[in-house]
């Protein structure tokens, strides 16, 4: 993209192949692309660097080792990784056929996965995982409410929370998608458009609230979770608080807010960080493969028809994610 604007701004275009600039990186040959709202924002408002123009949108990738610095240790050539990096500006994105990776972003990639669902996955498992233990201390024998369980993090976050022993709550919007998270495990789904879900949360636990509420979706959710949840109790957001938000039933209710955003590390260069990001896809892709965790693919794409890709996704309703085949 050389501009910001609707989804007709990606276009395909040759670009030089990108080479390694330090003796840490991988040469990645591109399979898939994963498509995340963050990239859709990126496109509908400019990037984090507008400077670097044009700029190649993505920060989910998956692909095979083509080359490696001299410092590499952890990978060699021919090897399947997926990983979360780039995207955010210039030309270092991952719609793309090649990347240039430092080695301590990369994880190896489940071996049960093709490349499109690994491709899918990083931004969502990390996020998922930052969320509840990291942000929320989740804990066995706590009840959870996760807003949206069928979007691309929610259906994760459900998994990692009835893995670590939780009682999981969460919301969706037609039966569609309630039989999708029960499928998954979930104990209720609350279906949203015809129920309060803050009176239904109340009521299933004995007037308290859930010990920790997830909020995806942001806007009038995160105050509606703040009502869900339990006097000193804990609620993670992805989304920054606008305006309208109900900061006072947070105080009231003593609540500890956290803000979940899975990009600080990568905006921030905290390589470090990144470094603890790839970790959790390290053992993600364990659980992956021992069939304990799964990430829905929706639908893909040719890495040609980005736009309709981006045009999906922001129609809203998607169940699971979306990929490009690079």
């Amino acid at each position: 993209m050389t501009t910001a604007g609707s989804p007709d701004v990606l276009q395909l275009q040759d670009v030089p192949e990108p080479e390694l600039t330090r003796d840490t990186e991988l040469l990645i040959q591109l399979k898939a692309a994963g498509v995340n709202p963050i990239d859709t924002k990126l496109r509908q408002r400019g990037t984090f660097y507008p400077e670097r123009s044009p700029a190649i949108l993505g920060c989910d990738g998956a692909g095979v080792v083509e080359a490696v610095g001299s410092k590499v240790r952890q990978f060699q050539i021919g090897d399947e990784v997926y990983f979360c990096h780039g995207g955010l500006g210039g030309d270092r994105g991952n719609y793309a056929e090649y990347a240039v990776v430092d080695e301590r972003c990369v994880a190896h990639k489940p071996r049960s996965l093709d490349f499109a669902t690994a491709a899918a996955a990083p931004l969502v498992l990390i996020t998922a995982w930052e969320a509840l233990f990291d942000r929320g201390r989740l804990e066995a024998g706590r009840h959870v409410l996760i807003q949206a369980g069928a979007g691309g993090v929610g259906h994760v976050a459900i998994q990692l929370a009835k893995m670590a022993g939780a009682t999981v709550y969460t919301t969706v919007s037609s039966e569609q998608k309630a039989a999708f998270v029960d499928h998954l495990g979930v104990d209720r789904p609350i279906f949203y458009p015809t129920t309060d879900v803050v009176k239904t949360i109340l009521n299933w636990t004995t007037g308290e609230g859930v010990d920790l509420g997830f909020d995806t979706v942001g806007g009038s959710i995160l105050s509606q979770t703040f009502a869900a949840t339990r006097l000193y109790g804990d609620v993670v957001t992805l989304l920054a608080a606008d305006a309208q938000t109900d900061w006072k039933t947070a105080r009231d209710r003593n609540l500890r807010v956290s803000f979940e955003l899975m990009l600080t590390p990568m905006l921030k260069g905290a390589i470090d960080a990144q470094q603890d990001q790839a970790k959790i896809l390290q053992q993600c892709a364990r659980l992956i493969d021992q069939q304990a965790l799964a990430v829905h693919l929706a639908k893909t794409f040719p890495l040609a028809e980005a736009a309709a890709a981006h045009q999906l996704l922001e129609q809203g309703g998607l169940i699971g994610k979306i990929a490009l085949i690079c």
